[in-house]
Parts: C-alpha cells; sequence; structure tokens
C-alpha cells in the first residue's frame, strides 16, 4: 500500500506539472565568491551520510564518485529538487581547528528543519566530509563542535570517465515514463527535460516531479528514446541519441556517450 501511495503522489506531481512550468534565469555555474552559512553532520563519523535522499540517487550515494561526498541542503539551496546534483565547496573558518581546504560536496538530500529551517543557508554533511575540513588529526574534535560556521560557493561538477546516465524509475509503463538522471558534469542540475520517441521529429516536453527524477504522461510511448536536458543554472542543452533502447525495462540504468565536459 505504501507503495502504491508513492506511485500516486509522484503521477499526480507529474500530471500537475504539466500547468506548472517555471522559467529560470540563468547564471554562471562556477562561483568565485565565497558566501557565509552553517554546516552540522550526520549519519557514523567516519561514514558516507545519507542513505538514498530525497533528490531519489538511492544506492548510488553509497559508491564513488559520490561516496562520501554526498550533503543535504536546506531548501534555499535544494530548490524543490532542482537543485539536487549540484556541487559546492565549503570551508570552516576556525583557524585553529579548520584547515585552509574545502570539501565538494554533491547535492543528494534535504533537510527541511532545525538548522535549516527560516531561510537559512546550511549543509548537513556526511561525517567523513565534514571532518575532512580540519587539521590533520583534529577530524574528531571538529565534528564535536556540533553547527560550525562555513562559507561555501557554488563549484562545477566532475565525474571523470563517467557520461550521464538515464534511470528508468519503478512503475515506469508505455504511459508513464519517468526518469532519474545521474553523473552530469558541469551544473549538475536539471532546468528541463524533453524525449523524443521512435521515428519521431518533437520533442516532448517532461515534468519535474521531485528530486532529480522528472516524468512524462502519454502514451503509448515507443522507444528507443532520445533525451534532451537543459542544465537549470547555464541553460546548456545535451542530446542523447535513442539512449533508452525500445525494450527499455524499469529499474534499469541506460548510459550515454555524452556529458558537458567530454
Amino acid at each position: 500500500m505504501q507503495l502504491l501511495g508513492l506511485y500516486v503522489v509522484v503521477f499526480l506531481k507529474c500530471f500537475l506539472g504539466i500547468f506548472g512550468q517555471q522559467v529560470h534565469p540563468q547564471h554562471n555555474v562556477a562561483d568565485l565568491h565565497w558566501k557565509p552559512a552553517t554546516a552540522t553532520w550526520y549519519g557514523s563519523p567516519d561514514g558516507d551520510g545519507s542513505d538514498g535522499g530525497a533528490c531519489g540517487y538511492g544506492s548510488l550515494v553509497d559508491v564513488k564518485p559520490f561516496r562520501a561526498r554526498v550533503g543535504a541542503v536546506s531548501p534555499v539551496l535544494f530548490k524543490n529538487g532542482e537543485g539536487c546534483g549540484a556541487c559546492y565547496k565549503v570551508r570552516c573558518l576556525d583557524k585553529s581547528i579548520c584547515s585552509r581546504r574545502a570539501v565538494t560536496i554533491i547535492v543528494t538530500d534535504e533537510c527541511p528543519g532545525g538548522y535549516c529551517s527560516n531561510g537559512n543557508t546550511h549543509f548537513d554533511l556526511s561525517g567523513a566530509a565534514f571532518g575532512r575540513m580540519a587539521i590533520s588529526g583534529e577530524n574528531g574534535q571538529l565534528r564535536n563542535r556540533g553547527e560550525i560556521p562555513v562559507i561555501y560557493r557554488r563549484t562545477p561538477c566532475k565525474y571523470p570517465g563517467k557520461n550521464i546516465a538515464f534511470h528508468v524509475n519503478e512503475g515506469s509503463t508505455d504511459y508513464w515514463l519517468s526518469i532519474l538522471v545521474e553523473f552530469e558534469d558541469g551544473d549538475g542540475d536539471v532546468g528541463s527535460m524533453h524525449i523524443r520517441e521512435a521515428g519521431g521529429t518533437e520533442w516532448l516536453e517532461m515534468n519535474h516531479v521531485w528530486g532529480a527524477t522528472w516524468c512524462i504522461i502519454r502514451g503509448p510511448l515507443k522507444g528507443p528514446f532520445s533525451v534532451k536536458l537543459t542544465t537549470l543554472t547555464t541553460g546548456r542543452t545535451l542530446s542523447a541519441r535513442e539512449v533508452i533502447p525500445r525494450n527499455w525495462a524499469p529499474k534499469a540504468t541506460y548510459t550515454s556517450r555524452l556529458n558537458f565536459f567530454h
């Protein structure tokens, strides 16, 4: 029943999204200016942090290149899920215990309450990522501080040797197709997605559902599907031709031959 309820919620969000598309301004993803924020950590002290998370990446967060680089962010950075996949450099400020080295984290989760509420800019990092901000031998002491002031800035995501992949979510059918984007270099985020059916000339707009998940209600949909994504921050576009095959299956991941950095 819980799984059925989740499908119903996702279906409704996909359907209602048809009437609520937003237009976003474009910016440069690389931010040279540091901004103030606060940070905490969660999970085990030397652990990888999130187990899954609100972005929907699932078990990806437990393996490289995500492993130990994941972070939950407050709503101001989560952006109702459109901030998923974005990368940030985070550095703590206390010179008595903090190194000058910044850690790079990938947004995989949301922290909606506590330190993250009231419009605050907050990072809830894995224990391993939090500890890496300390000088040698002081990572345990830094974690004992709890909430600390930090500075942060946006940075391009880099996945050496990885191409953009499209995961077909569980429950997808010929009439309701739901896709999760993985390993996107550069911006990391997604502003819009379209698919094109086999033999078609029209790009069909998908709707943002939650996290890094996009969907379309139409049908019957016929593969193979080409996928076009446009980043949220800079508006760069990439098209992967027939990346999802005719005999696609739910819960399968299909890797393209493309990424923004190669």
